[in-house]
Formats: structure tokens, C-alpha cells, sequence
């Protein structure tokens, strides 16, 4: 009997120097040069869910943006720069954690086949990676406007204090939700060249949407965590998270809602406003679909659901790209 796709492999059909949650056939551990496949594993390309969701809200951003001022063909650019610039920086914030968290990863059961702790790669050889991706990523951050420039640097800043939250605070997914939402902002600034309420009021909603679905992919490691003394919103919620995931549910859609209808109400169309509207409603229908769904204590359905985000968040963002289309 196989695993359902996008599932993790049963161990005995995982190929040598598998990662523990990688989605199944995916092409790193399958198609890629076996030189490479530490390498890529490092970066997360097996599971590239964590790309999507670090690009998700640079689309946003730049779709709301047009559809307030204009499309223009150079959102075309922008669209495809923030996509490679999402891979990489996903793959160098992801290198940096597996640096940091080295040895918290070797005593955690899902984490310890990663390529670090499992000794695929050392980690003077990972700083090195790291350093690779992130100056190719500059290099295509250079191409925007300055004050984009200066946006994307100021990133660097909760995506290097990140991997640390979880030994200081409850709420590291707060941090997360810093770091991986900041593409709203850039997004909008690279078709504006500046910033004001709506791209602000995007983020915070995004925050507020990675609080409802990385809280749901720490319960996969609670107990874990809960031995070697790391915290996550996870813990610290234990049976009142469905109360929680609803407050961070509501809190997306009001936010996302206002950040559209700022943009958009001064000379939008209705139609322009409507399709606008129906962003964070679609996102709504879709975390309430996950609420409903969601087990606790059941690893494989908070993974499933994770993974299910990148869904959530792609329907949003055709409607606000329609918004600035219509």
C-alpha cells in the first residue's frame, strides 16, 4: 500500500539521505544529481511548500498594488524575480536554521535526518551555501527600485533573529510570520516605490495566517519539543488551539479586507472591488475548511493541512490579480 501523495514516504522506500517529512517522488531525491541532493535538501527544494509560502505574499502585495494604480509590464519582472528570490531566500533562511538549531534537530525525531545532524553536510560546508544563495538572491533584489532595495535588506533582520524565538519566547511563530510575510511589503514597494496602509495591513494579516497554520505544523513535534525544552504557540495553546486558530482566522480575513478596501475603494470599480473582496473571503472558507478538518494529535493531518496553505493562499492571490486585471 503507497502513501497518499504529498505525504511522507514509508521508510522503506525512502532513498538514502531521505529527510524524514520529504513529499513523496518529489524530484531532489529521485532526479537530482546525487552530488547535489545534500545540498538541495538543505535548501528545502524536497519540500517546497515553505517556498510558496514565503512568495505568496510578494504576490499579494504587487497584485494589490496594481490593481490600485495600474498593471504595468514590469510587474512581470517583479512577479518572476520574486519567485527566484523566494526560492533562494527560502533555501538560505532554511540553511541558517538547520545551522542554528544543529543540535536541537539531532533530538527531535522527524528532524534528525536532515542533512546537518544527519552528517550529510557540515556546517562550515552549509555557512558556505547559505552565503551562495543569498548573493544570488541580491543580485536579483538589485534590480528593483531603491526603496525596495533598502526593504529587502531590512528583511535580513527577522529572518536572522527567527531560528533563535523558539529558545526565548512562546510565540517564535510570530517571528516566522515576520520574516515570511515581508514580501507583502516589497511587493508593493517594488511597483510603488513606496509604502502606506494597505501593504502594512496585508502583513500583519499574513502574520496572522502564519500564527494559524505553522501553530498547526508545531503540533506535529509538541512532545518533542516538550522534552528538550523548545516552545511553540503549539505548547502553549495544547487543547484551546481551535479557539486560537479561529482568532487568527478571524484576524486574516479583517485584515486582508481592510488592506483591500483602503487600496482599492478611492477609484476602484466594483468589479475591481468585488474580486478584490473575494481574496480574503476565499482564504476565510478555506483556514475555517482547515479548522474543521484539523487533529492535534494526529502528525500526518497537521502536515496535510500545512501543506494545504500553499492552496489557500494561491486562490487569494488570483483574485487580487484578477482585481488589478479586470
Amino acid at each position: 500500500m503507497t502513501a497518499p501523495t504529498g505525504m511522507p514516504e514509508p521508510e522503506t522506500a525512502k532513498p538514502a539521505g531521505q529527510v524524514a517529512d520529504a513529499v513523496r517522488g518529489n524530484w531532489v531525491d529521485h532526479t537530482a544529481p546525487a552530488w547535489s541532493r545534500p545540498w538541495l535538501r538543505l535548501a528545502r527544494a524536497d519540500r517546497p511548500v515553505g517556498t510558496w509560502l514565503l512568495l505568496i505574499p510578494c504576490w499579494w502585495g504587487l497584485a494589490l498594488a496594481a490593481a490600485a494604480d495600474a498593471p504595468r509590464w514590469s510587474d512581470l519582472w517583479i512577479a518572476l524575480a520574486c519567485t527566484m528570490g523566494a526560492f533562494l531566500m527560502r533555501g538560505a533562511g532554511c540553511t541558517w536554521n538547520d545551522i542554528t538549531d544543529r543540535h536541537i534537530d539531532g533530538a527531535v525525531a522527524r528532524t534528525r535526518s536532515r542533512p546537518i545532524p544527519s552528517g550529510q553536510v557540515t556546517a562550515k560546508g552549509a555557512a558556505v551555501w547559505m552565503a551562495a544563495q543569498a548573493l544570488i538572491a541580491a543580485a536579483i533584489l538589485f534590480t528593483f527600485n531603491g526603496f525596495a532595495i533598502a526593504l529587502g535588506i531590512a528583511a535580513l533582520v527577522p529572518v536572522a533573529i527567527y531560528p533563535f524565538a523558539k529558545r526565548f519566547t512562546w510565540w517564535p511563530q510570530v517571528f516566522l510570520g515576520l520574516a515570511f510575510n515581508w514580501g507583502a511589503l516589497l511587493g508593493w514597494a517594488a511597483h510603488t516605490g513606496s509604502l502606506s496602509w494597505p501593504p502594512v495591513l496585508l502583513y500583519v494579516a499574513g502574520i496572522a495566517w502564519t500564527l494559524f497554520y505553522d501553530t498547526i505544523y508545531a503540533h506535529q513535534d509538541k512532545e518533542d519539543d516538550a522534552l528538550i525544552g523548545v516552545k511553540s504557540t503549539a505548547r502553549l495553546f495544547g487543547t484551546n488551539t481551535p479557539r486560537w486558530l479561529a482568532l487568527f482566522l478571524l484576524a486574516t480575513v479583517v485584515l486582508m479586507a481592510l488592506a483591500v478596501l483602503i487600496a482599492l475603494l478611492p477609484q476602484a470599480a466594483p468589479l475591481t472591488l468585488v474580486l478584490g473582496l473575494a481574496a480574503p473571503w476565499a482564504m476565510g472558507w478555506h483556514l475555517l475548511w482547515q479548522m474543521r478538518k484539523l487533529d492535534i494529535d494526529d502528525p500526518d493531518t497537521c502536515l496535510h493541512l500545512f501543506r494545504s496553505n500553499r492552496d489557500a493562499g494561491l486562490v487569494t492571490t488570483l483574485f487580487l490579480a484578477a482585481a488589478a486585471l479586470v
